[in-house]
């Protein structure tokens, strides 16, 4: 017998209107003994069915929803569909060769399958399992990705501190095929990356900022830029393809440094004038302040600074404090590409903080283009949760 979560009285709105997450706050009382990771039945204060989704009272999102018809509750032809579903929305970019040959293919509530991420790379797919309930049917979507893509080989990355939330262990390791190399070689645009998929940062790249990358490249010619937070190298590489004359590159991880010169040495761009700073980048552009250094174009591609609401004050004050050190660096009429990944970050509370440090700068930005997630990474409108990169390309005079 399938176990009934039921709604406080008017709490229904959001499911109603397609949210995928239920808190435990609107919840009145459970029926039945569901265990983490199983189907239960969703019902508003009148017993009336609202959506079908899957339990864990451990996590804070204690009900994530699936579906909203009330057929037989989802069971392996509608997991089988849903993959389906969502592979078949990517078809139209990677056979018009815009993803290259590594692509989002499943974005988790975005597609209607919450907890579950899936990413390409070349033969390879990575697989992101962050819910106990996708936890539970791993296995067959691991036989419905190998039937769908026929891939040399599936690698879990399902090393994330969400999964602790969930009562889940972290763990990688091989799901299906062969082991992928230490390095994959991807294409991205007209520029080639070593990826590293068993161990680089989120499934192995930043596949969300392909499209940024090329138009902030459209800026680049003949400019000295500072690329902040560069991790394997991807916006210096394509600033210096799009003529670049100049690049220095900060990180705090001398492996992805590393990277980044192999990259550099795999688009043939050794001959150019390319300075590595290993380093904390917000003590690294305050002494290139003191240093009097001054740059054409300065990207800010900083990692996660809000997991949550309760972290958002603390990190709009780092965004305003990077984005100000930042502007004081640029020379006059000098273009700055600054983002946010943070989900807790909406774009007007980002583009505030961009505001305060023109303020505090003595400058004004003129907002040439506004950036996002490109199409392989999809944002639902009834789930504004989903929309967590945004970016900015400015001229600050």
């Amino acid at each position: 017998m399938i176990s009934k979560v039921i709604l406080k009285e008017g709490r229904e709105r959001s499911v109603r209107q397609f949210h995928p997450w239920i808190y435990s706050g609107a919840i009145d009382n459970i029926q039945g003994n569901p265990q983490a990771g199983e189907i239960v039945r969703v019902l508003d204060s009148r017993q009336e069915f609202l959506a079908y989704g899957y339990i864990n009272t451990r996590s804070r999102i204690v009900v994530r929803l699936l579906e909203w018809q009330d057929n037989e509750p989802p069971d392996k032809p509608w997991w089988q569909a849903r993959l389906k579903e969502s592979l078949a929305r990517r078809d139209r970019i990677i056979r018009n060769g815009e993803a290259g040959d590594a692509c989002r293919l499943v974005f988790g509530e975005a597609d209607l399958i919450p907890g579950l991420i899936v990413d390409r790379y070349g033969d390879f797919l990575v697989m992101q399992v962050l819910t106990y309930g996708i936890e539970l049917v791993k296995s067959l979507l691991v036989d419905v990705l190998v039937s769908l893509t026929h891939p040399k080989g599936i690698y879990e990355r399902s090393d994330v501190d969400v999964r602790e939330h969930e009562g889940l262990p972290q763990t990688k390791g091989i799901l299906f095929g062969e082991e992928p190399p230490d390095q994959v070689i991807i294409r991205e645009n007209a520029a080639r990356f070593r990826v590293d998929i068993k161990s680089g940062q989120k499934t192995g790249f930043y596949l969300d900022q392909k499209e940024n990358r090329r138009q902030a490249a459209d800026y680049a010619a003949d400019a000295e830029v500072l690329d902040c937070f560069c991790h394997s190298g991807a916006f210096s590489v394509q600033m210096l393809s799009g003529g670049a004359r100049a690049v220095t590159a900060v990180d705090s991880s001398a492996h992805s440094l590393e990277l980044m010169k192999s990259n550099i040495d795999l688009n043939d761009l050794a001959d150019k004038a390319v300075d590595y700073i290993k380093g904390d980048v917000f003590q690294v552009l305050r002494h290139l302040c003191r240093e009097k250094k001054v740059y054409d174009l300065i990207v800010l591609d900083p990692p996660k600074l809000a997991v949550t609401r309760f972290q958002l004050p603390k990190a709009l004050t780092a965004y305003k404090d990077l984005n100000l050190i930042a502007m004081r660096l640029l020379r006059p009429g000098g273009l700055l590409v600054t983002f946010s990944c943070s989900g807790a970050v909406d774009p007007q509370s980002f583009r505030t903080a961009v505001l305060w440090a023109s303020y505090d700068a003595g400058r004004r930005m003129q907002i040439l283009k506004s950036l996002s997630q490109p199409e392989d990474h999809p944002r639902l409108l009834s789930f504004p949760e989903g929309e967590y990169l945004k970016g900015i390309i400015g001229r600050v005079i």
